[in-house]
């Protein structure tokens, strides 16, 4: 299992749409993630440790940036075929036991990790209003182990910035987790 970080943010990169089944049935593009004040674009799956570890931070996080007008989506970009644990039915399955409050969808042909740039789970895409980028860092200190709970919440401060003045913070902390899981093609 290879750990990754993330390049730094590219501020002003334009999100690229999609168009890519959720596993509530419907499809999900930028437009119908995106909240008023920006989007939270986030690649995780089920098996990775360090998302394991960050799961319910991450809801709690995604829950409170709704109040400020903050949209998020979770696109699950591995290859299925090696990690059977990031299969659609076990996307479903882990979406509902833990309540995803955003839409968790299949990027199956890879296509959409390719055009983000991609890395590694978690990685994080934070944009405005306009869709231009602005965070590109971890959500907080975490690992394959939970930060304290009083950890620094970089994520979500960064987020609630971008909400409020459509701008990220110049200084970023990478992300960092297990490598994008790529088909062997």
């Amino acid at each position: 299992m290879a750990s990754l970080e993330t390049p730094v943010c590219d501020f002003g990169w334009k999100a690229i749409d999609f168009d890519l089944p959720g596993v509530d049935g419907k499809r999900y593009s930028l437009a119908a993630a995106k909240g008023e004040n920006g989007l939270l674009v986030m690649f995780i799956c089920n098996h990775c440790p360090y998302v394991k570890a960050v799961r319910d931070r991450i809801i709690r996080d995604v829950k409170e940036l709704a109040g400020y007008g903050i949209g998020a989506i979770a696109i699950m970009s591995n290859d299925p075929q090696d990690y059977p644990e990031d299969s659609f039915d076990n996307m479903v399955k882990v979406a509902k036991e833990y309540a995803y409050p955003f839409p968790y969808v299949w990027d199956e042909t890879q296509e959409i990790a390719k055009v983000y740039g991609a890395v590694c789970t978690p990685d994080f895409f934070g944009f405005n209003s306009r869709l231009e980028l602005q965070y590109r860092g971890r959500l907080d200190a975490s690992r394959k182990e939970a930060a304290p709970n009083d950890a620094r919440r970089d994520l979500f401060e960064a987020m609630v910035q971008v909400a409020q003045t459509g701008q990220g913070p110049k200084d970023q902390i990478p992300s960092i987790g297990c490598s994008i899981k790529w088909r062997a093609d």
